[in-house]
């Protein structure tokens, strides 16, 4: 970590990390009281630094980009893919989030909230069952009972007798489809239009 110069009693602040939050308008202000070859030294050595900086982060990808075509190829050679990684890191995610807290308090929530929907779903359709098989001995729903069973035998007999006398008196006509010619349209002049 690089410690800004000193020229005089005057230091220019540190940008490390670490150091304190300086805003760039005291870092101008505290540029602007050196005196201009004091600047000069201090670009100078900015930009030297800068050009180390760059060396090494360029030095850094070079290896960096080494490793990666290292672990591509041992990856080939065992036989990992990109579908088996993509796999392996949702099935971790998901294992991750199984075991974490929120989701178990919710699982067991849920699991609380169903116990008591379906006991109480069971506890309405068995009283609705009662109800329904009460209401079944009782003398009013067997008098509607009967009533709609009456009409409805009233209906189907007419119904029947309606097709059955049609079907009789047709077969009364004794009407023959192939000896029956069909209809005639009269003839139109010529001459003459239609109206």
């Amino acid at each position: 970590m690089s410690t800004s110069p000193t020229y005089g009693s005057e230091k220019l602040s540190d940008n490390s990390p670490g150091a304190a939050s300086v805003t760039s308008a005291e870092i101008a202000n505290e540029f602007a009281a050196l005196t201009f070859e004091e600047q000069e030294r201090l670009r100078s050595e900015w930009s030297q630094e800068l050009a180390r900086v760059e060396e090494e982060i360029a030095t850094l990808r070079t290896v960096l980009n080494s490793k990666i075509r290292h672990a591509s190829e041992l990856k080939r050679k065992l036989g990992i893919t990109v579908w088996k990684e993509i796999t392996d890191d949702v099935n971790q995610g998901l294992k991750n989030v199984k075991e974490s807290q929120v989701y178990q308090k919710t699982e067991s929530a849920l699991k609380t909230t169903a116990e008591k929907t379906s006991s109480l779903l069971g506890g309405l359709t068995s009283g609705l069952t009662n109800k329904l098989s009460q209401m079944k001995k009782s003398d009013s729903y067997r008098s509607i009972e009967e009533r709609v069973g009456s009409a409805y035998e009233n209906v189907k007999t007419k119904v029947s007798t309606s097709r059955s006398g049609s079907v009789h008196s047709f077969d009364e006509n004794n009407i023959d489809s192939r000896t029956t010619t069909a209809p005639q349209s009269p003839g139109i002049p010529e001459g003459k239009t239609i109206p």
